[in-house]
């Protein structure tokens, strides 16, 4: 986890770039952006929200209780998103629901734009950990098929199927994402075919070409996650494999830290779908679940990720295009003083999360869960 001002030597374009030239140009890109999010929010926020929902996406209970409410602590978009969860199958959902327009405007300058280079980057975590993921991943499908064309849906640039390449030099990697970057990997030679959209879009055209699926942290981001598992299995092969992986809303990390639990990362995770929800709907559509993980998923950053965000949340003035003004120098001065303040707790938490990792992911603290599924 990290703010702007960490970030501002990995987010810039070229290596010599000083952080003062970056400053510079990311000062410009703001002004640049700043009219056209005014006249935006101009109109009100009410249009970014769909009506609140009065049963369960899940299961259509009634019994839906308030899980969480906050803010948008990364970006500092306005807004004010509520997680309900359910009394009977424990579904946990965004309530109400991001409309289209809320999704655009939300996803606008994360991924892609203004902050794709900066807190982007900060979650995928370092060099090392991702490489390490990604091979690890291929190797759980390993143990049951060597897949000879795979696609990965919300790829994004590709780098999974580029790690897990090296693990099977064999496999042809496909890949799927509603973002530009997908054609860019494709481009680069990252993958070998690239969809842009969503997957049921794309499901009928693609049916029964492939091996292997994977979602990697995708189906919290999806509107339907049915309809996402049913468009898996349209395009998997008799005896191919789905591979998902997902925040675990079951961890104990999301009751001790609250709101402040990384994974929860409102407002663009929609839908927190239990292990056990997710094994019956795969049954229910024709899966056999073959394995299930929640302990090499982990992803330790849970202590130092909720001080992240609560130090950004600390820092009363920021320039993004979004909020009314430029700070003048007064404000930019104190949000640089209190991150620098933030700054020496940083690697201690670091290396506690690493500490604790190999332990609190085996009683209940793990973060994620990893789910694989044959089509019969």
């Amino acid at each position: 986890m990290a703010t702007t001002d960490s970030l501002e030597s990995a987010g810039t374009p070229e290596k010599t770039e000083t952080i003062d030239e970056y400053r510079i140009r990311r000062r410009a890109m703001v002004a640049e952006l700043r009219p056209s999010y005014q006249a935006e929010l101009a109109e009100g926020t009410d249009r970014f929200f769909e009506r609140r929902r009065e049963d369960c996406p899940w299961c259509s209970s009634k019994r839906l209780k308030v899980r969480l409410r906050t803010k948008d602590f990364l970006q500092r978009k306005p807004g004010t998103f509520v997680l309900e969860q359910c009394a009977d199958c424990r579904h946990i959902f965004q309530n109400p629901r991001l409309s289209h327009a809320g999704l655009d405007f939300y996803y606008r300058d994360f991924y892609e734009g203004l902050f794709g280079r900066e807190l982007g980057q900060a979650f995928e975590g370092a060099e090392g950990d991702r490489k390490q993921r990604h091979a690890d991943r291929a190797r759980a499908m390993l143990t049951h098929l060597r897949p000879k064309r795979w696609l990965d849906v919300g790829t994004a640039g590709g780098d999974f199927c580029v790690g897990a390449k090296k693990e099977l030099p064999d496999t042809v990697f496909d890949g799927l994402d509603v973002g530009t970057n997908v054609v860019k990997a494709k481009e680069e030679g990252r993958i070998e075919e690239a969809y842009q959209g969503f997957l049921p879009d794309h499901a009928t055209a693609l049916a029964g070409r492939y091996d292997a699926v994977s979602m990697f942290h995708v189906l919290e981001h999806t509107v339907d996650q049915k309809a996402e598992l049913a468009a898996a299995r349209k395009v998997l092969r008799q005896g191919g494999h789905l591979m998902i992986e997902v925040p675990d809303p079951e961890s104990h990390y999301a009751r001790l830290l609250g709101k402040y639990w990384v994974p929860w990362f409102q407002p663009q995770h929609l839908h927190f779908v239990s292990v056990g929800n997710l094994n019956r709907a795969l049954r229910e559509l024709g899966f056999t679940v073959v394995a299930v993980d929640r302990r090499r998923p982990h992803i330790p950053f849970d202590f130092l990720g909720a001080f992240g965000m609560l130090l950004i949340r600390m820092q009363p003035f920021r320039n993004e295009p979004w909020l009314p003004k430029e700070p003048g120098k007064a404000g930019t001065w104190l949000c640089r003083t209190v991150f620098r303040l933030g700054v020496p707790v940083m690697p201690f938490l670091y290396f506690l999360d690493r500490l604790l990792g190999p332990v609190v992911s085996r009683i209940g603290f793990s973060n994620a869960y990893r789910v694989v599924a044959r089509k019969d």
